[in-house]
């Protein structure tokens, strides 16, 4: 590795749960279920957890794949709700879950005030609108778990105290991404990005992960398929975007997923697509078993009937994180909850083969990343190799030192 881094040798109410690593969490689940609460208990008032939707129009996707559900994030949190119920009830706690989903060009902000003060809110928008809701007065006191926007600027200059981010950073994932290719030595890279602003973020990113291992953007071409459906001229087109230098791998930016797809297989050289599409990182996805994670598939198919998507996962876990600090406190104490939750003793369990925690410097969950492709786990991210004084975890996204955030009071944890 270089720099900071050395590199080694080798509106809807449900009520829902928590949990450790794999193991525990399936335990406690499965003893739930045994050893129900006494019928004679008193039972505690739930703490509700509110969920909060801005929906997106997407553009239709090609190659017939599937489009992206309406209830993705929305279902993840239901089945959070579910686990942490399930553990809740040994410390003699319960949590309610309230949904609420804003239409395209509706104001998000009405729909919090219809919230009334909530405590803690799951939010699956834009970045814009994550930010609004932050600086809302109303929201003062309110934790914000953000779940849809993965812009790395939400982590640095553009962080707030109150908000905590669940779902991983653009930097994240490219870091995660660049991680494989330098383990590889597939150092050389030829870059093709798509013309939306999420594209130029993602391609931003993947510069700065090259830069940060030593792995070099050899070439740079843009594709812009201008409303026409390119599957019939993809093996010409492509060919011309991919000619270049001597290079590894062809990365792509093309997050709304406009062109990647047809780039695999149509290079100019026969070289491996890596990026948004080909092989991808993500914080979640249908291949992930390991770590006892098929138990989560499982029970998130049988509750949705189709597979767990990154955003899905992602809703899971914020649900879940409030829900595991409430059980360790044996507490629904908000404020308790939120000093918990930042705090270094706390870690949650999320079927990733190790003890998950917030970063105490801009809010940013530490989690392992997986690199993808539609059939298989390629590898888990941090990859062997990669060091970091305090936590391997750390070498991906935003360390102290690189991060602009001044919100968080908390030092490097």
């Amino acid at each position: 590795m270089r720099a900071a881094f050395q590199r080694g040798h080798g509106s809807t109410t449900r009520t829902a749960a928590s949990a450790r690593p794999a193991g525990l969490v399936a335990l406690r689940l499965g003893l739930a279920a045994l050893f129900p609460v006494p019928a004679g208990a008193e039972p505690a008032p739930p703490l509700t957890i509110h969920y909060l939707e801005r929906r997106i129009e997407r553009p239709t996707p090609l190659n017939n794949e599937d489009p992206v559900p309406d209830d993705e994030g929305a279902r993840g949190a239901e089945l959070g709700l579910r686990d942490s119920n399930a553990t809740g009830r040994f410390v003699g706690l319960s949590f309610a879950l309230e949904t609420r989903v804003v239409e395209p060009g509706q104001e998000l902000a009405a729909a919090f005030r219809a919230l009334g003060a909530p405590r803690f809110l799951v939010v699956n928008a834009p970045a814009e609108d994550v930010l609004a809701l932050s600086d809302l007065p109303e929201a003062k006191d309110t934790v914000l778990l953000n779940i849809g926007a993965p812009d790395t600027r939400l982590r640095d200059r553009d962080c707030r105290a109150r908000l905590l981010h669940v779902l991983p950073s653009r930097a994240m994932l490219t870091d995660a991404l660049v991680e494989l290719l330098v383990f590889k030595r597939w150092t050389r890279i030829l870059l093709v990005s798509g013309p939306e602003p999420g594209d130029r973020l993602y391609a931003e990113s993947l510069r700065r992960s090259a830069r940060k291992f030593g792995a070099r953007i050899v070439a740079e071409s843009s594709f812009d398929v201008h409303g026409a459906d390119i599957r019939d001229s993809a093996l010409r087109e492509f060919a011309l975007v991919t000619r270049g230098p001597e290079h590894d791998v062809v990365a792509v930016a093309d997050e709304a997923n406009a062109f990647g797809t047809n780039l695999v297989y149509n290079t100019a050289s026969p070289r491996p697509v890596v990026g948004t599409q080909g092989l991808s990182p993500a914080g979640w996805g249908r291949a992930v078993e390991a770590w006892a994670a098929v138990q989560l598939q499982g029970r998130f198919r049988k509750l949705a009937g189709r597979a767990m998507r990154p955003i899905d996962y992602a809703g899971w876990l914020a649900v879940h994180a409030v829900g595991e600090a409430a059980v360790q406190l044996k507490s629904i104490d908000p404020a308790a909850i939120r000093t918990l939750m930042l705090s270094p003793r706390f870690e949650v369990g999320g079927f990733k083969g190790r003890p998950l925690s917030f970063r105490p410097w801009n809010g940013q969950l530490r989690q392992p990343l997986f690199l993808l492709w539609p059939g298989a786990v390629v590898a888990a991210a941090p990859v062997e190799g990669f060091l970091h004084h305090r936590t391997d975890l750390d070498t991906l996204g935003l360390d102290a030192p690189e991060s602009a955030c001044r919100a968080f009071s908390g030092g490097t944890g």
